[in-house]
């Protein structure tokens, strides 16, 4: 699994002018699927959104995460996350798991990151054209791999 996640003071996601969730201060985590990711993926990234401590505390330091201040976590489904262009320009998506497979991790994140104890989760419609209106703050953008060499901790 893939991640991208990004401190927001908001966010609202619409599909087709429909509004179909909306989060206060928080994270949105954009989660790319990967062809065979299993579990052990999925129960890696859920603990490392959780727990990420990139919200200031009192003396501007990063120490709190969305578990630590009862902040929401909006996640969008975005295969994109594995478009290769090592060769040319078009991406090929062939490193992402195949739509059937990768809806039921992506609802299978959501609800674990509700049992984590996460306050608030939204989601995106999986397989839509969705518009995403976020406010960021800091910035501040992670990059998260369960299959990086480094994430075995």
């Amino acid at each position: 699994m893939r991640s991208v996640v990004q401190r927001v003071e908001s966010c609202l996601l619409s599909v087709e002018g429909r509004e179909i969730s909306r989060i206060g201060p928080g994270l949105v985590c954009y989660l790319g699927v990967a062809a065979g990711d299993t579990d052990s993926d999925l129960a890696w990234m859920v603990k490392k959104v959780a727990g990420l401590r990139i919200f200031h505390d009192e003396a501007g330091k990063m120490n709190f995460s969305v578990l630590d201040l009862g902040l929401a976590v909006l996640v969008v489904p975005q295969f994109t996350l594995f478009g290769d262009v090592r060769r040319g320009y078009r991406p090929s998506f062939s490193g992402a798991e195949a739509p059937k497979e990768a809806q039921t991790l992506y609802e299978h994140f959501l609800d674990s990151l509700r049992t984590a104890g996460v306050k608030s989760v939204a989601g995106g419609v999986f397989g839509a054209d969705m518009t995403i209106d976020q406010k960021n703050r800091g910035p501040v953008t992670i990059i998260l791999d369960s299959r990086s060499e480094n994430t075995r901790q």
